[in-house]
């Protein structure tokens, strides 16, 4: 029987177990989106990972609107980015980055003019260096301003190859820019990237396919959210939608699939704001189906739910997120069964290695 803790090829990277450490935004970077030398002990205490998906990095300017978020965007970032994948590499570990383009959740303070495939505008409220603001109506990205859009994540690809990562994930979920042109709630074109689940799909694939030319299919991942509303997206018949993005993703080969799909949770590490009404009948099943190739789920699992996931053939690795944060070891206790530590939410976003580098390990 397959264990969370027997190795796994992910494409070109050998993991040395199946607990991947799912993309956590921790905001530690500058305030001009550079990673700085705390994070380069963050990741190295989480490199027993089976394989780390980096916290979400911005592929450009215009992509990110996250206060201290770090970039990959220019040579600083990238020559900044470099002692954090050495200390994993010396740690035994793997990491892949994470290409985040925030669509219409860019603040205009961040960047004048946010793009999303319609004009629209996200609901509540924007984290910003002055504090909370509304969101503003992003514009809708011109057609033909696309082949630049997919050239920022081709150098956004070659720019983590460059700094040393193993790979790159798509991020492609959480209500941000990908996720923006794949809802019929968000996505009201009229062109070839709107109207049908083809068309809507579209922009993703040729994405995807651009990056695995540039890097290599067998180093590029993507993440997928099919079932929850997050951010203002959702969409009328998600099933379907999220089938043919599985078919047409199993085409490029790429090294792994992830999915984040929210369950009621078996532990702590369920945000709190989530109610009964924010989960689904579960797409996953369908997409794994679907899609030929390494299939990771993500979604509030502890140890033992993981392993019988694992065991019942579901998905060939599981990730985790929050319990990463306050658990550095999660592996080490995952397989030994200690209890896990909570992490303080206070402590998420601020900029100091409190909650962040200073949670202990069992002994």
């Amino acid at each position: 029987m397959v264990t969370l803790f027997d190795s796994i090829q992910l494409g070109a990277i050998k993991a040395s177990n199946r607990i991947i450490m799912a993309p956590l935004t921790r905001g530690r970077a500058t305030k001009d989106h550079i990673p700085t030398s705390l994070m380069i002990e963050y990741y190295r205490q989480r490199a027993s990972a089976g394989l780390i998906i980096s916290e979400g990095t911005g592929i450009s300017q215009e992509g990110l609107g996250w206060a201290y978020a770090p970039g990959i965007w220019n040579k600083q970032q990238v020559e900044a980015w470099k002692p954090v994948t050495q200390a994993v590499h010396d740690e035994g570990g793997h990491i892949i980055c994470q290409l985040w383009h925030m669509g219409r959740t860019v603040h205009p303070s961040f960047y004048p003019s946010p793009i999303s495939a319609s004009a629209t505008t996200a609901p509540r409220y924007a984290h910003t260096y002055e504090g909370k603001k509304p969101y503003e109506k992003a514009r809708a990205l011109p057609k033909e301003e696309i082949p630049r859009l997919i050239n920022d994540y081709i150098k956004a690809a070659n720019h983590a190859m460059e700094a040393g990562f193993d790979g790159v994930q798509i991020h492609a979920a959480n209500g941000y820019l990908i996720d923006e042109f794949l809802r019929d709630n968000c996505n009201f074109r009229t062109d070839e990237y709107g109207g049908s689940i083809e068309n809507r799909i579209r922009l993703l694939i040729e994405i995807t396919h651009n990056v695995c030319k540039t890097v290599g299919s067998d180093r590029t991942s993507v993440r997928l959210s099919p079932n929850e509303e997050i951010q203002g997206v959702h969409d009328s018949n998600p099933e379907p939608l999220f089938i043919a993005a599985s078919k047409a993703l199993s085409k490029e080969n790429i090294n792994f699939l992830e999915v984040r799909e929210p369950r009621p949770g078996e532990d702590n590490f369920v945000m709190s704001t989530l109610t009964d009404q924010d989960f689904h009948p579960p797409i996953a099943p369908a997409m794994r189906k679907n899609f030929n190739g390494n299939f990771v789920i993500n979604g509030s699992y502890n140890g033992h739910s993981a392993q019988k996931i694992i065991k019942n053939n579901e998905a060939d690795a599981v990730s985790f997120g929050r319990p990463f944060i306050s658990n550095p070891d999660l592996v080490h206790k995952i397989k030994n069964d200690i209890p896990l530590k909570p992490s303080d939410s206070k402590t998420w976003f601020s900029q100091g290695k409190e909650g962040y580098t200073d949670y202990p390990v069992a002994k």
